[in-house]
């Protein structure tokens, strides 16, 4: 059976939301006895900064450090992919070269938060850019994102370019033209139009829609995976730890997912410079310095949704470096992220670039864009 002829009735009536939303906790269930048996994350501590009705703000410390990078978590499934374990934490690489971290974390969606969509996202990365700011007013912050982080993290530096000191993005879709990603193309011709806006999407309807538009993706190449990890004790376990992060379900909000699906999978407005959040911006509106990771590998942000956008940006400086991908990372989309090649060779890359783009500025206003 190929995506093309399976529907999805992503409107859900009653029923069919109890169904997903039942599979939601079937799932975390089954996290949850993987995290038993070892296999759950290992995080760094922690400390609660700032927050708002449906983000916090984390902050990992070290008061030593100079420069300090704000990671924009994507808001499908939970942000310790970041801190999956000492061996693949990119929160962890960073601490160890003198970073200061913070990361914002999405919390899962409920009937009250259900009104928020690009626009909120965006001005609450705003709200932690005015935090952070407002700590040391000789420094801005650089903006990690991967996934869908990173396209959050490149709108919201296309509406406040001057506010960061540079933009980095793994595996982040930018452009969703027809044609750019095979994923792209099959999840729009499975979703349709008439998305609820005003219920929480459950995670587990994200995840089937996610398999059926890309079966390579979601379900062969993990199993490919799993079993050339077999030889290598590490690659094992870092798969799976992915295992127990993949079923770790939570629900966005409808109006949000309507939007992501609608505005830019379908639309393409941001990449058009179409896409309006308090003013029309897009890559022309980029100025900040920008480095884009790709993974070659990866079939849901492929070279063709971000070359385009990365040589649209207003700013010449702006880079790309290509990774092959590897075994044990589960799925390839993280490779950038957890990879152990990742951290022997791209991440060096990431914190000499970021060293090289390090400013001194004050702070920028941006209560315009806190909401």
């Amino acid at each position: 059976m190929t995506a093309e002829n399976v529907p999805i009735d992503a409107s859900l009536d009653g029923i069919r939301r109890v169904q997903f939303e039942t599979a939601d906790i079937l799932r975390r269930a089954q996290g949850r006895t993987l995290q038993a048996v070892g296999f759950g994350p290992d995080e760094c501590p922690y400390r609660v900064i700032a927050s708002g009705p449906f983000w916090i703000l984390r902050d990992y410390g070290k008061d030593s450090a100079t420069q300090s990078v704000l990671i924009v978590a994507a808001p499908i499934k939970r942000p310790y992919i970041w801190d999956l374990a000492p061996s693949s934490s990119a929160i962890r690489y960073c601490l160890k070269e003198g970073l200061r971290v913070r990361l914002l974390e999405w919390l899962p969606a409920s009937r009250t938060t259900g009104a928020s969509g690009l626009a909120e996202y965006a001005h609450a990365i705003g709200e932690c850019v005015v935090k952070i700011s407002g700590e040391r007013e000789d420094r801005k912050p650089f903006l990690l994102g991967q996934s869908l982080g990173g396209t959050l993290a490149a709108i919201f530096a296309a509406m406040a370019p001057e506010s960061i000191c540079g933009l980095v993005l793994l595996s982040a879709p930018l452009c969703f033209r027809p044609g750019t990603s095979r994923f792209r193309d099959a999840l729009v011709s499975l979703t349709p139009s008439d998305l609820d806006e005003a219920e929480p999407c459950p995670g587990s309807l994200l995840t089937q829609m996610s398999a059926l538009a890309s079966p390579d993706t979601f379900v062969w190449s993990r199993l490919t995976d799993a079993a050339l990890s077999v030889a290598n004790p590490t690659a094992l376990e870092t798969h799976a730890r992915v295992e127990r992060w993949a079923l770790d379900e939570a629900p966005l909000p409808g109006k949000f997912v309507h939007q992501l699906i609608e505005w830019l999978y379908r639309e393409d407005r941001f990449s058009r410079g179409e896409l309006r959040i308090d003013k029309l911006i897009g890559p022309h509106s980029v100025s900040a310095p920008t480095l884009a990771i790709v993974n070659t590998a990866d079939d849901v942000a492929p070279l063709n949704s971000v070359k385009p956008f990365i040589e649209s940006l207003a700013t010449p400086d702006a880079r790309i470096i290509e990774y092959p991908g590897e075994i044990g990372v589960g799925l390839q989309h993280l490779g950038p992220l957890i990879g152990r090649d990742a951290h022997t060779r791209i991440w060096p890359a990431i914190v000499s670039w970021m060293d090289a783009h390090r400013q001194g500025s004050g702070q920028t206003p941006l209560s315009k864009f806190c909401g």
